[in-house]
């Protein structure tokens, strides 16, 4: 055993290195999905954190271009019980070990991963260094000081396009890279992307719904986004607190009226802030395949794929309406506000990976923008009183 993740409770793992040799501090973290490793370390929600999977071996079929959903990983670092030592699948490029160690992303083989499971699932999330095992405790210690807390900590900025640009691939691009489809057809309604760290699953699944989508950085004004004509709008998923994404928040809240809205994850998050609700930590976060949600009335389960430490407080302002919660804890997992066509889902109707059951989400943005708007319109709601005015910016002045 040549290298150990130290929790911030002095809780020690033991384990051999892999892909790159070099020391990690980030918030540990579990994922419960079977597959889709790929997809995980390149999804931009786990910036800033060291993914422990909970899949008994990981690196069978290797890694391949178009699974990724980013041009890179953003894991801090990746922990696993057995890596494979070789990658067997006809559409490998090469294995998890090289693409890790490639991008400068440390590995740790060997861990008890059950164990380190249990412990956060007792303990919660918290900060941990992955380091060799010879590192002197107080060097780890400093480490583990001066790395953040998640909570208040925005990282949009890190994981976010830098220019606005334009998306064409659909989902037929993972078999055939050739294929793409034109974003400037006259039949296709105009959907600005506000980009928190968006996964190209949610890019593809807009493209096979008919819309032209244009990519923005988080940082774009509300007058820049409506300056692009959109028939509609999504908030993308992202890392980090939803609550110190302040700029954001206002943004959105001074888009809220002028087209529909769909918000996903960190976006679903930022739209109930928005809209003048609260967010708060949970103790370990959801984060795999297999999350069962529904209706608080009742009606049909949709089993969902789920990347979030953050949850929506049920205690909205009038008009938002709570439309689904999680079987397993009861949080919020999905919001509406009718009146100004806006809605919001917790968990990742793009999975990538994940079930596809709740990709009737995309279909029902489509329709709200397909119905109420033509490419380039501007659909715009009386702005009222009741909607978050006060009570957003009570609450952004909060610590």
């Amino acid at each position: 055993m040549d290298r150990i993740l130290l929790l911030e409770d002095g809780r020690v793992f033991t384990g051999f290195a892999f892909a790159a040799a070099r020391t990690a501090v980030g918030e540990v973290v579990f994922n419960t999905s079977i597959t889709g490793y790929q997809e995980i370390v390149t999804d931009p929600s786990y910036c800033g954190q060291i993914i422990t999977l909970t899949a008994s071996q990981i690196g069978n079929t290797g890694v391949n271009a178009l699974d990724a959903e980013s041009s890179r990983p953003h894991a801090a670092a990746l922990v696993v019980r057995d890596l494979s030592p070789r990658a067997s699948s006809w559409r490998a490029e090469r294995d998890l070990d090289a693409y890790l160690r490639e991008h400068g992303v440390p590995g740790l083989t060997g861990v008890d991963t059950r164990a380190l499971t249990r412990h956060i699932r007792s303990c919660g999330a918290m900060k941990g260094v992955i380091a060799p095992a010879a590192t002197a405790p107080a060097e780890l210690n400093r480490l583990l000081e001066e790395a953040p807390s998640m909570q208040g900590l925005d990282l949009t900025a890190r994981v976010t396009c830098a220019l606005p640009h334009e998306w064409d691939k659909g989902g037929a691009e993972r078999l055939d890279p050739s294929d793409g489809t034109d974003p400037l057809s006259p039949q296709r309604a105009r959907v600005v992307v506000l980009d928190f760290g968006v996964k190209r699953s949610t890019l593809r699944r807009l493209v096979d719904e008919g819309c032209a989508v244009t990519v923005v950085p988080a940082s774009t004004s509300a007058e820049e986004i409506l300056a692009l004509n959109p028939a509609g709008i999504l908030l993308s998923n992202g890392p980090g607190d939803p609550a110190a994404v302040r700029d954001a928040i206002r943004t959105v809240g001074a888009l809220l009226g002028r087209c529909p809205i769909f918000g996903i994850c960190l976006g679903h998050q930022i739209l109930a802030l928005a809209l003048g609700g609260r967010t708060f930590k949970l103790k370990f976060g959801h984060r795999g395949g297999n999350h069962p949600v529904r209706h608080p009335d009742g009606g049909p389960v949709c089993i969902t794929a789920q990347n979030h430490g953050f949850a929506v407080d049920p205690d909205l302002p009038d008009g938002v309406r709570v439309t689904e919660i999680n079987l397993n804890d009861g949080t919020v997992e999905a919001i509406e506000h009718p009146e100004y066509a806006a809605f919001g889902v917790q968990y990742h109707p793009e999975a990538g990976p994940g079930p596809h059951e709740a990709s009737h989400h995309f279909r029902r943005f489509r329709a709200m923008i397909g119905h109420e708007s033509q490419p380039g319109e501007i659909v715009t709601r009386p702005r009222t009183a009741s909607h978050r005015m006060v009570g957003q910016a009570s609450r952004l002045d909060e610590p």
